[in-house]
């Protein structure tokens, strides 16, 4: 989350009318992640008791035709029970509007706090809840393509060029290599379903060892489940010097499939999947380092963070999932 576009006191309260949530109480822009302008909203609520939500602008790597699969899947996993938030659909029951040429959706706050530190009751929660969310998706009927799988991870660092991976950290042109690597995988024959593909435990709010809600879903798209559960895996089971953490990484792959059982095949790629899934926040990052404006009201991530944690999957391979 971030903010890029600025809206006034007077936009917000016109936007916030188009709802049926009461009366504009206050805003907030959230000055956190990297891709959309996001508010935390305050109104006075249909009763006057108060409600909270989030409104998010879409600024980058977000395509118009992509939202309704990106808020129909929330709202099609929170009616069948996954901690995510509903979309509030406006009073004209659409799921987002135009503002400034850009689209806006209005998003239920849920209640929780993100994890800095991960404790495996957590890890496992996570992991459990994440593979009752990819059964519940299967009846879901858009489908979506990923747009960061590993040849895009690839095109990425191409596209920053070795000069500039070079003006982020010395090391960083070495990626593209097992970039390459990982573009050659398949994993078109690994169980589908539709996939988080980006949950960091900032995408994660708890009270306690509970996962309460399953937050930005702006990554999303259909792929193998084994991705996502790799995804999740590298996102959560390191510490803040990036030291492997395999207490994490168990409880999660026990949780997961306390709820669904890995397949054989996804199983043995696991450390593969892995090392692509750190290399598309290699690229990612690397990505946005060099092309975040400097005003923007973002904190610009280090991609040598997962350049550690994919040197962490190449060595300990089928280890880091026991």
């Amino acid at each position: 989350m971030a903010v890029y576009t600025h809206l006034g006191a007077e936009e917000l309260a016109d936007l916030v009318a188009q709802y049926d949530v009461g009366e504009l109480v206050s805003a907030k822009g959230i000055a956190e992640g990297v891709s959309n302008s996001n508010w935390l909203i305050e109104t006075t609520g249909k009763g006057g008791s108060g409600a909270r939500f989030i409104l998010t602008m879409y600024e980058r790597r977000i395509e118009l035709s992509d939202l309704p699969y990106f808020l129909g899947l929330l709202d099609h996993l929170s009616s069948k029970g996954s901690p995510v938030p509903q979309t509030i659909h406006d009073r004209d029951g659409a799921a987002f509007r135009m503002e400034q040429g850009k689209a806006v959706a209005l998003i239920e706050f849920l209640p929780g706090v993100s994890p800095t530190l991960p404790s495996p009751a957590q890890a496992r929660s996570v992991g459990e809840v994440l593979a009752k969310m990819h059964l519940a998706s299967g009846d879901f009927a858009l489908t979506r393509a990923n747009t960061m799988g590993f040849a895009d991870n690839l095109a990425l660092l191409e596209q920053c060029g070795e000069a500039g991976l070079a003006s982020i950290h010395a090391d960083l042109p070495a990626m593209i290599g097992p970039a390459r690597a990982a573009a050659a995988l398949d994993l078109a024959a690994l169980p589908q379903a539709n996939i988080h593909a980006d949950l960091f435990p900032d995408n994660v709010l708890m009270l306690g060892d509970r996962v309460t809600g399953l937050i930005d879903f702006y990554f999303a798209c259909t792929g193998a489940m084994a991705l996502d559960l790799a995804t999740t895996h590298a996102a959560w089971c390191f510490g803040s010097d990036n030291a492997f953490r395999p207490e994490l990484g168990s409880a999660m792959v026990a949780g997961y499939e306390s709820a669904r059982p890995l397949e054989q095949a996804e199983r043995e790629l696991l450390p593969q999947i892995a090392k692509g899934a750190a290399l598309r926040f290699v690229a990612s990052r690397a990505e946005d380092w060099l092309d975040t404006p400097e005003d923007a009201l973002v904190t610009r991530k280090d991609p040598m963070q997962f350049v550690a944690r994919w040197h962490v999957y190449d060595e300990l391979g089928q280890k880091a999932f026991a």
